[in-house]
């Protein structure tokens, strides 16, 4: 190193003395090569310093903590974020083995322990161990839940089926939670209510007095986070989180006065009697209102039991109507109680755990990060705010001053009246909302979790504080690899929530829009972003179903003219490959080329939409502009569409090509008879209505025609078939039933409103002409003296022309109103002599109020039909 100084500052010297040219060519072609050696020489004595170092480093300030065997011993610090252990390939003798790398995709994945795009690598083989966050099952999954599990099951059967990954795949259920315990006990104290309310008096005052401490606490939440922050709280996370939580709380104040209060005051305008109305108007205030009051007598443990067990039979209803693939372990937190009491002990054993006097056990940071673990992998170097101390420590809570440190956290909770409870060394209590997934996920998986999943909301402190709890217990430094969170669902702005009341249910989600364009919905958006649901991107999800729809259906027209049975094949048509052809084959492979390579840049399923949509695109300009298209070409083009989509989970069935009939999944196979009989009944069917009409002498070319339109709006729709017409022929594709009627039902639904608006134009075009045709039959005598416009204008007339002399007030006409008054006769006399000709050009009053009572009577009948 002296050696190293003294070459360089001789150089330095040199420059700094001397500004001649050839000093400057010395310095460069001579010295700088010197240096370079000896800093060659020196790097192998840097790397011994470095070890030296490690070696003699304290050992008090190393973490107290080991690394799986299959992690790189050596972490990737990036920065900002906290140590990431990089995992190395089972069977490789480095982390850069290339021969144990091969088999393996080059699969990057947005690991949010790093915020970056990390290259996948599971620590066993292609064995891929995976947690998910599942439900707290204390109401309906809504579409946010949707965004969560549906994105997790399209990324599963990407590596599944795609990448040909082997996975694990573990769901919890949270069948024990503070929501849960409010709700079903709320739920049980309601129905009690009701049972017993039989004075409306009584139930008014009730809800009045519920109504008032509502809106008192909404108002005190949103004036608590209009103060000025404190002084050691006051950093952009903190003004972002309390902005957020202040945006949340106006939000909730403002839909309590839109919805519950409104409600409420509709039944004191109405001076309604009827109690129910009274109660359900006012369920949220009341529900909680008597729990406040009546909550610690509720405690029988199978209520809680009983509601956890309903909403969870649902979740599962949701995922399968979803088209969700079963999960490979379900966990219930109910049936893990005594593995996380004995999980909790482990905590307390190795010091990162404490028993309050309330007979909590709290979870302790400072001693943990003491230790050298990190704290706060997914949210490094953020202090924890007061919103998400509320949020960590549940609805319930906890007692704030028994912690020794703010950050410190619930691992086991007391048990007050009214909650559920379970035996303990603590006393009787309940487990904290993070330790769940700890326990059950490292019972199935262990202390190595190569990817773990949930939404981005759960990021902190959930995910936070599982990582640390699990690191506690396991004494290892990396328990999860790679943590992937699905973004938010949003809804005018706002995350969809049920604490801020503005979701959709998935069963509502379903009545409107079928499962699988809900899941090309969630396709065309990247997964670890945010999205807004919305009418438009439901409606962009549904044209792309449209698209590859009738793609699907003109290859299959096109497969049924050329090959029209499978011995057959296409002999009877010419098969060489033109330039056309070779086009098109380029361009099915540079689509599968980019693909692949979006699949592997973090699932980028967006993309691979579009480079299907632009696929597509390409095959029915070929298929329109060849005269003979290759159907076996087309076809290759069409089965790898639908791989990809079956891929995806889109395509359920075993159709070779498009979607197949959402009604064949599964069963038995039918027979021959039962198979074509709904279709022979329908060909006969129409035939016997054409065989009537042709012997029926009234018969028309519109008779045929109508009955045509009749088998294909009626008949073959319900069939699932969807016959095309135009002008040369007509095509049929599969599709199912539900939608082609209900597009016949929305183009029907548009027809009779055009035709509507239609006869409406009419109507008032036809009032307009009667309004006009009763004043332009006045005689031009009377003109002045009766036509609307000009009764309030004059004083005196002319006898014989019945032309004004004076105005209103008696004065002379100036020579401007003389005029007017000829130009206004003028306009009337033409307007007269005008409904004279339309009236069949007889000039007599009776004549032209007969013509006008005919138009009146033909308005009558528009108005009428």
């Amino acid at each position: 190193a002296r050696l190293r100084s003294s070459v360089f500052g001789s150089f330095i010297i040199c420059i700094v003395a001397t500004r001649m040219s050839i000093i400057s060519f010395v310095a460069d072609k001579l010295l700088w090569p010197v240096f370079s050696a000896f800093e060659f020489v020196l790097q192998p004595l840097k790397i011994l310093q470095r070890q030296d170092a490690r070696e003699e480093e304290d050992p008090s300030t190393m973490p107290k903590c080991h690394f799986s065997a299959g992690l790189c011993p050596d972490p990737i610090h990036k920065e900002g974020r906290r140590a990431w252990y990089c995992p190395i390939i089972e069977g490789a003798s480095t982390e850069n083995d290339e021969t144990a790398k091969r088999d393996l995709p080059l699969l990057k994945v947005h690991n949010s322990l790093t915020e970056e795009q990390d290259i996948f690598r599971p620590a066993k083989g292609r064995t891929v161990t995976w947690y998910t966050c599942g439900p707290t099952v204390y109401d309906a999954c809504h579409m946010g839940h949707a965004r969560a599990y549906l994105t997790f099951d399209i990324l599963r059967r990407i590596m599944e089926d795609y990448f040909h990954f082997d996975l694990l795949y573990q769901v919890n259920i949270t069948d024990v939670d503070d929501k849960i315990i409010l709700r079903a006990r709320q739920n049980k104290l309601m129905d009690d209510y009701k049972a017993s309310a039989k004075d409306l008096g009584q139930v008014q005052a009730d809800v009045e007095a519920a109504i008032t401490k509502m809106r008192s606490d909404l108002e005190g939440g949103v004036a608590k986070l209009k103060e000025p922050l404190p002084d050691n709280a006051c950093s952009p996370k903190d003004a972002e989180k309390r902005e957020e939580a202040l945006k949340d709380a106006q939000f909730k104040l403002d839909s309590f006065a839109e919805n519950l209060e409104a409600a409420v005051q509709s039944l004191k305008n109405s001076n309604s009697t009827n109690i129910e109305e009274w109660i359900s108007a006012s369920h949220d205030a009341l529900a909680a209102k008597i729990d406040k009051e009546k909550g610690s007598t509720v405690t029988n443990q199978k209520i809680f039991e009983a509601h956890a067990r309903r909403w969870e039979g649902e979740f599962f209803q949701d995922m399968a109507a979803l088209g969700v693939k079963d999960f490979d372990v379900v966990t219930r937190v109910t049936e893990y109680v005594p593995q996380i009491v004995e999980f909790i002990q482990g905590v307390v054993n190795n010091g990162y755990a404490y028993a309050a006097p309330s007979g909590s056990v709290y979870f302790d940071t400072s001693a943990f990060k003491e230790d050298g673990f990190d704290y706060r992998k997914l949210n490094p170097g953020d202090e924890t705010t007061a919103e998400e101390m509320a949020e960590a420590e549940g609805k319930i809570g906890t007692i704030a001053d028994e912690k020794k440190q703010r950050n410190d956290f619930a691992l086991w909770k007391a048990s007050k009246p009214g909650e559920p409870s379970w035996e303990s060394p603590w006393g009787a209590g309940r487990p904290g909302w993070h330790i769940e997934c700890s326990v059950m996920a490292s019972d199935i998986i262990g202390e190595n979790l190569d990817i773990h999943g949930g939404g981005v909301d759960l990021k902190f402190p959930h995910h936070d504080n599982e990582m640390a709890q699990s690191e506690a217990y396991h004494k290892c430094g990396q328990w999860v690899n790679y943590f992937l969170h699905a973004g938010h669902l949003h809804i005018k702005g706002l995350k969809m929530s049920k604490s801020l009341k503005n979701f959709i249910t998935i069963r509502q989600a379903l009545k409107e829009h079928s499962a699988r364009q809900l899941r090309f919905m969630f396709l065309m958006q990247p997964w670890d972003k945010s999205m807004n649901y919305s009418d438009q991107t439901v409606d962009d999800a549904k044209k792309k179903e449209s698209y590859m729809k009738n793609f699907f259906g003109a290859v299959k027209s096109l497969v049924r003219s050329q090959m029209k049975s499978p011995g057959d094949m296409v002999s009877h048509v010419p098969q060489g490959w033109n330039a056309a052809d070779r086009a098109m084959f380029d361009t099915l492979n540079q689509a599968q080329a980019a693909v692949h390579a979006a699949l592997l840049d973090n699932f980028k399923t967006h993309v691979v939409i579009q480079r299907l949509v632009d696929l597509i695109q390409e095959c029915n300009k070929y298929m329109s502009s060849e005269d003979a298209p290759k159907v076996l070409l087309v076809k290759k083009v069409a089965m790898y569409v639908t791989k990809i989509l079956r891929v995806f989970g889109v395509v359920q069935g075993n159709d070779v090509i498009g979607f197949g009939a959402d009604d064949q999944e599964g069963g038995g196979a039918a027979s021959k008879e039962d198979t074509v009989s709904p279709y022979v009944d329908a060909l006969v069917g129409f035939r016997d209505k054409i065989r009537l009409a042709a012997r029926d002498k009234a018969s028309t070319p519109a008779t045929f025609l109508e009955e045509c339109d009749s088998i294909r709006d009626e008949t073959l729709a319900r069939l699932g078939i969807r016959v095309e017409d135009s002008t040369e022929a007509s095509i049929w594709k599969m599709d199912d039933p539900a939608a082609i009627q209900k597009e016949i039902e929305e183009k029907r639904q548009k027809a009779a409103e055009a035709a509507a608006k239609k006869r409406q134009g009419k109507i008032d075009r036809l009032a307009a002409d009667i309004a006009k045709a009763q004043q332009s039959k006045i005689p031009p005598s009377e003109f002045f003296k009766a036509h609307p416009t000009q009764t309030d204008k004059w004083g005196s007339y002319d006898e014989s022309t019945g032309k004004p002399l004076t105005t209103k007030e008696g004065k002379e006409l100036s020579k401007s109103q003389l005029k007017g008054i000829e130009k206004e006769l003028k306009k009337h006399v033409a307007a007269r002599d005008k409904l004279i000709k339309q009236a069949g050009g007889n000039a007599d009053q009776a004549e032209l109020d007969a013509y006008i009572g005919k138009l009146e009577d033909e308005l009558k009948e528009l108005q009428q039909s």
